[in-house]
């Protein structure tokens, strides 16, 4: 693993001869890149700054980068945490960990790296070991409750592809309705609006199919859920002009939801998507522990899963 800089931080490049993936330390041991060599493209969002710097505790999300790959956790929008002995601790914007200092091993072999992070508030620790293995990323999560009482959470892979016209989402054929979790869009209408997936229809009865992803131009902005569990635990990514993809496998009994996030000009100006597995909905720890959809650990136990990203050019 080779130590660089990137963006003006200290960075570990771990790398093999089909990918090359850059971690920033120092900046919650984030993944900044993912890079295909063959093709040449860059699978992460690139945010327009040049220079990042390392939000403190408790920072607001939108306030920096909004780019790579972040990890989300205990919660994804800002709450109190709704339970038990810490019923009311504040969990920032997109959770804690993103904001917190981790740290970090490399694995002997050079093939992966461990990293770990302690909430200073809520009683958890959470850990990520993550291997880079031929065309995948193999990350393996542990959570660790350390109180005597059920820890509930959110966790998601706030990981921000890079997009165009030609992208597409390719998802298991049981997913067919959604609900938005923006409070108002241009194209999916207010918070809560169900509508049929891919095919639907705007508020002003305009066709639109949710699983293309139109021009930054169109300056729009949707978050929405599928109603239905992911029980085939995948879902993908397609670069339709060229045919790069990017593909997530993860355990369904344990990260049985799926959201999407696309900003197609509508925030910032940014033009990425996410494809979004998580533990709970909807973005609100609060809200997930009063409709009984947060993922809850057992007293001084563990809550573990698996996900993994192929990045390649499969037959979708």
């Amino acid at each position: 693993m080779e130590q660089i800089r990137y963006k003006g931080l200290h960075a570990l490049r771990l790398e093999n001869e089909y990918l090359a993936l850059t971690f920033l330390p120092d900046y919650a041991c984030k993944m900044a890149s993912l890079f295909k060599k063959d093709s040449g493209r860059e699978f992460l969002f690139q945010g327009a700054r040049d220079v990042l710097t390392p939000p403190p505790d408790g920072a607001a999300f939108s306030d920096y980068d909004s780019s790579g790959f972040d990890e989300v956790l205990p919660s994804i929008d800002a709450c109190p945490y709704p339970c038990g002995t810490y019923l009311g601790t504040p969990v920032p914007d997109h959770g804690e960990v993103w904001a917190l200092p981790w740290e970090h091993t490399v694995h002997a072999d050079g093939n992966g790296l461990t990293a770990r992070v302690q909430s200073p508030k809520l009683p958890y620790r959470f850990t990520r070991e993550l291997t880079l293995s031929g065309h995948d990323i193999r990350l393996h999560y542990t959570l660790e409750n350390l109180s005597d009482e059920p820890f509930e959470f959110i966790w998601t892979p706030h990981c921000l592809l890079n997009c165009s016209p030609h992208t597409v989402l390719v998802l298991p054929d049981n997913l067919t309705e959604i609900i938005t979790v923006e409070h108002s869009t241009r194209t999916l209408g207010p918070w809560g609006t169900r509508h049929p997936y891919p095919l639907t229809q705007t508020p002003q009865g305009n066709p639109v199919d949710m699983s293309q992803t139109r021009p930054a131009s169109d300056k729009s902005c949707e978050k929405f859920y599928f109603t239905q569990k992911n029980t085939q635990g995948w879902c993908a990514v397609k670069h339709t002009d060229n045919g790069d993809t990017l593909t997530y496998r993860y355990d369904a009994d344990k990260v049985p939801y799926l959201g999407v996030w696309k900003t197609q000009g509508g925030y910032r100006g940014d033009y990425n998507i996410a494809l979004e597995p998580c533990t709970g909905v909807y973005d609100d720890l609060y809200v997930a522990h009063k409709i009984r959809r947060a993922a809850v650990c057992a007293p001084k136990d563990r809550y573990e899963w698996n996900f993994t990203m192929t990045v390649g050019q499969e037959n979708l």
